[in-house]
C-alpha cells in the first residue's frame, strides 16, 4: 500500500494535539477577561482530556467491532461540528460545552487512528510509522499555543474555533478520500474477566507505564521549566525558548528511534528506560545547572527522551497486540498516556507547594520517579 495513504492519520494526529492546546494555552486570557476563579480555569483546562479519559476505551473497543475507519471519520467530523458549535452559538458561555465535545470527538478518532497506523503498516515499520505519527502530534502541541494565540488575537475565540471546525472538516475530507477501507476482524467472545487479565499483561503495562512516564515528563517540563527560568531571572524569551527546545526535540527524534526500533538497533525495553532515564537527568540538570545552560539542557535532554520513549512504546503494544484488539488496546493505553499528563504537573506542584518543598525539590520527585519507572519498564523482556 502507499504510504501517502496513511498521511491523513498524521494529520489526524495533529488535529488533536493542535486543538487541545491551540485552546488551553489562551485560556488563561479567557479566564481574566471574564474575571474566572482558578477553580473555574481547572475545569476548563480539564474538560478535554476529561472526555477523553473517559470514552477513549469505548471508542478503541467500537472502533475493533464496527472497523476503525467509520469510528476516525465519525470522530473528526464530531470534531468539526463541535468548533463549529461555539462559533454558531455566539456565546463565551458555550466554550466549556464546546470544549467537552471536542475533547469527545478527539477521543473517537484519536485511538482509531492509532490502530489504523498499527494496521496499515507493515509488522517491520511499526516504530518508524509510531514514530512519524509521534512527530506530527508533537507539531500539533508545539504550533499549538502560537498560533492559537494569533488567531484569537485577530479575531477572538470565534476565529480559532472556525479555524478549527476548518481543519477537522478537511481532515475528514482527506481521510474519507486515502484512508482504506480495514474491515473488521473476526474475534473470540471476551469476558470482562479475560480483558482484564489482557491488560495487566507486562506485554500491556510495561509500554503504557513508559508512555505514561513520557508524557507526565513532557507535561511538567513544557509548564514548570519555564517556571524554574523565571525563578533564576531569565526573561519570556529565554523561558519560552527552552519550552519549544524540548517540544521541538521530541518531535525530530521520535522518527529517528523508530527507524532504529525497525532495524533492530534500539530494543523496545532498553530505549524505553534510556529514553525515562534521559528525561529524569534533564529535570536533575534544571535544578543543578544554574540560568539559561542548564535550562537549555534540560529542555533538550527531556525532549529527546520523551521522543525515544513514544514510537517505542507504541510499537510494542502494537506487536503485542492482537490485530482484532487494536483499537481498545489503543483506547486503553491512550488513557494511560492522558494520566500521565495531568499526573507529572500534579506531582510536582502538591511535592512544590502543597508541601512547601519548593519547585527544585518537585522537579527532583519527578525525576526519581522516571527512574524507578523505567526499572519497572525494563524488569522483563517484552516482544520487540
Amino acid at each position: 500500500m502507499a504510504r501517502w495513504r496513511t498521511w491523513p492519520l498524521l494529520a489526524a494526529g495533529f488535529v488533536t494535539a493542535f486543538g487541545a492546546h491551540a485552546t488551553a494555552a489562551n485560556l488563561g486570557r479567557y479566564a481574566s477577561g471574564r474575571h474566572a476563579s482558578l477553580l473555574e480555569l481547572g475545569v476548563l483546562l480539564a474538560l478535554y482530556d476529561g472526555a477523553e479519559v473517559l470514552l477513549k476505551p469505548a471508542f478503541g473497543g467500537l472502533a475493533d467491532r464496527i472497523g476503525a475507519r467509520p469510528v476516525l471519520l465519525g470522530g473528526l467530523l464530531g470534531f468539526a461540528a463541535a468548533s463549529a458549535g461555539f462559533v454558531l452559538a455566539g456565546e463565551q458561555d458555550a466554550l466549556a460545552a464546546a470544549r467537552f465535545a471536542q475533547g469527545a470527538a478527539a477521543a473517537a478518532f484519536s485511538p482509531a487512528a492509532g490502530a489504523l497506523v498499527a494496521r496499515l503498516s507493515p509488522a517491520d515499520r511499526q516504530g518508524r510509522a509510531f514514530g512519524s505519527y509521534g512527530a506530527w502530534k508533537g507539531l500539533g502541541y508545539t504550533t499549538g499555543p502560537l498560533l492559537g494565540g494569533g488567531l484569537i488575537t485577530l479575531g477572538g475565540f470565534g476565529l480559532l474555533f472556525t479555524a478549527l471546525a476548518a481543519l477537522g472538516l478537511g481532515v475528514a475530507g482527506w481521510a474519507a478520500m486515502a484512508v482504506p477501507a480495514a474491515a473488521p476482524l473476526p474475534r473470540a467472545r471476551e469476558t470482562i474477566l479475560g480483558l482484564a487479565r489482557r491488560l495487566t499483561q507486562p506485554s500491556f503495562l510495561q509500554p503504557v507505564l513508559a508512555l505514561a512516564g513520557a508524557t507526565a515528563a513532557l507535561s511538567a517540563g513544557v509548564g514548570f521549566l519555564p517556571v524554574r527560568g523565571a525563578q533564576a531571572g531569565l526573561g519570556p524569551l529565554a523561558t519560552g525558548a527552552a519550552a519549544s527546545l524540548l517540544a521541538l526535540a521530541a518531535a525530530l527524534t521520535q522518527p529517528r528511534a523508530g527507524r532504529a526500533h525497525d532495524s533492530g538497533r534500539l530494543p523496545t525495553p532498553t530505549g524505553m528506560a534510556a529514553g525515562l532515564a534521559l528525561a529524569a537527568a534533564g529535570f536533575a540538570a534544571a535544578v543543578v545547572l544554574p540560568g539559561l545552560p542548564g535550562l537549555l539542557l534540560a529542555g533538550a535532554a527531556v525532549g529527546v527522551g520523551t521522543g525515544l520513549v513514544t514510537p517505542l512504546g507504541f510499537a510494542a503494544l502494537s506487536t503485542a497486540t492482537p490485530t482484532s484488539r487494536l483499537g481498545q488496546t489503543m483506547g486503553a493505553a491512550e488513557v494511560g498516556r492522558e494520566l500521565g499528563d495531568a499526573g507529572g504537573p500534579l506531582l510536582v506542584g502538591t511535592i512544590a507547594g502543597v508541601a512547601g518543598l519548593g519547585l527544585g525539590i518537585g522537579l527532583l520527585g519527578l525525576a526519581g520517579t522516571l527512574l524507578l519507572t523505567a526499572t519497572a519498564t525494563s524488569r522483563r523482556r517484552q516482544v520487540t
